[in-house]
C-alpha cells in the first residue's frame, strides 16, 4: 500500500483510520478536509479543488482520507488501494454527536483553522442518508476498480480493528 484512500460517511472514522494507516506504513497523511476549508467553513471553489487535488494524488506515496464526490475520480485512478468505511448509519450520526461535544467551540486536528466544529441538521441528514444515497454508487465504483488496485470494505469497529491487526506494528 503507497497511494490509499479512505471514504465513507461522515463520523465513520476515516479521519482516525487514515492517520493510524498513515503512521503504520510511513506514508504522507493528507486530510482533505483540512485542504478544501478554509477559515470560517468557507470552501475551496471547484475548478481550483479539482487542480490541487490532482496535485496531491500526483505524488507517489500518500494515504487521503474524504469524500469529495467530485474528485473521486482522480482519487480512485491513482490509488493502490480504496477503503470503504461502511459502517451503520446510527453509529455514524453518533460519532458525529460525540465529536460535536468534544471539540464544541474549537477546531479539530483534522481541520483547517478557523473551522470550528459545528453540526447542523443538514449535515446529520447527510449522514443519515449515506448509506441510501451514496453507498451503491461507491461500491459499483469499487467493483470497477482496475486489478492492480484493492478494494476493502469494512462494515464494523471491529472489522476495522482486525484490518489494523494484520498490518502488524505501526513502523519504526
Amino acid at each position: 500500500m503507497e497511494r490509499v484512500i479512505v471514504i465513507g460517511s461522515g463520523g465513520s472514522g476515516k479521519s482516525t483510520l487514515a492517520a493510524t494507516l498513515a503512521r503504520r506504513l510511513g506514508l504522507p497523511l493528507v486530510h482533505l478536509d483540512a485542504l478544501h476549508w478554509h477559515a470560517g467553513w468557507q470552501p475551496t471553489p471547484p475548478d481550483e479543488w479539482r487542480e490541487r487535488v490532482g496535485e496531491l494524488v500526483a505524488a507517489p506515496r500518500w494515504v487521503m482520507d474524504g469524500n469529495y464526490g467530485g474528485t473521486l475520480d482522480l482519487r480512485l485512478e491513482r490509488c493502490d488501494t480504496a477503503i470503504l468505511l461502511d459502517l451503520p448509519r446510527w453509529l455514524c450520526v453518533w460519532r458525529v454527536v460525540k465529536r460535536q461535544l468534544r471539540y464544541v467551540g474549537r477546531t479539530r486536528p483534522d481541520m483547517a483553522p478557523g473551522c470550528r466544529e459545528r453540526l447542523s441538521w443538514e449535515f446529520v441528514a447527510w449522514v443519515w442518508s449515506y448509506e441510501a444515497t451514496r453507498r451503491e454508487g461507491i461500491l459499483r465504483r469499487l467493483a470497477a476498480l482496475r486489478a492492480d488496485q484493492r478494494a476493502i470494505v469494512l462494515g464494523s469497529p471491529a472489522a476495522v480493528r482486525r484490518f489494523l491487526a494484520e498490518l502488524g506494528s505501526p513502523s519504526a
